[in-house]
């Protein structure tokens, strides 16, 4: 059974007098131990979809469920603090706070097992994405926007959450750089065993994946490859 399922989902927003559809009657599954990339043009939905499978919005009709249970029943709130880990293109991190407190505050929301001494978890997780102890203890914003990317994905991982999903996630960085977070992504999937969706403007960053899904903006629909 898919870790993650898609059925039919239905999202419009207003459009003027009309509504704009989005997304017309999208399905998809996902399994664990996979890297996912969703291609589209600007517009076409691509990071409608990802707020719908995060549970950061709400479709108008159609279903999503996580291990066969609809998230619905599951509580949005409740998905979210324990199932995903969300890496936003901007970051997202708190700028006030060191490299290692915005991992650790991640920890401290989540209801899984992250492991006994949340320091010392912490502090693997960054290393293990390239973020050394001297790092981790500046705060965020005397960081490369690479090394941010590197902590936000820590953060995601923090919760110990089945599925990683990434919004543009090397949007914003030089062309060696985004390359290290595409081999972060990878390493998530084939070793790790975690289900890594990312949406990206990117051919080259898809070409990395395992499965690319496209979104096509004349039909509101997906193409798997």
């Amino acid at each position: 059974m898919s870790i993650l399922e898609v059925k039919d989902i239905y999202f419009t927003y207003p459009d003027g007098d009309h509504r704009k559809t989005i997304l017309n009657h999208v399905s998809a599954s996902f399994d664990c131990g996979k890297f996912y990339t969703i291609l589209g043009s600007s517009g076409c939905g691509k990071t409608t979809f990802l707020s719908l499978i995060s549970a950061l919005d709400k479709a108008e009709s159609g279903d999503i469920y996580y291990n066969g249970i609809n998230i619905k029943d599951i509580g949005f709130e409740k998905y979210r603090r324990n199932h995903v880990g969300i890496v936003f293109q901007n970051y997202n991190l708190i700028t006030y706070m060191t490299a290692l407190e915005n991992v650790r505050i991640a920890m401290g929301i989540t209801e899984n097992d992250v492991g006994g001494d949340i320091s010392s978890t912490a502090l693997e997780l960054l290393e293990k994405v390239g973020i050394d102890r001297t790092k981790a203890d500046r705060r965020v914003t005397k960081l490369s926007g690479g090394e941010q990317q590197r902590v936000a994905i820590a953060r995601a991982l923090s919760t110990n959450a089945d599925i990683i999903l990434a919004d543009e996630p090397t949007g914003n960085l030089d062309k060696k750089t985004g390359r290290g977070i595409v081999d972060i992504f990878k390493n998530l999937a084939h070793d790790l065993n975690k289900c890594v969706i990312v949406v990206t403007h990117s051919e080259e960053v898809a070409r990395e994946s395992d499965e690319i899904l496209r979104l096509y903006s004349h039909t509101q629909s997906f193409n798997f490859e």
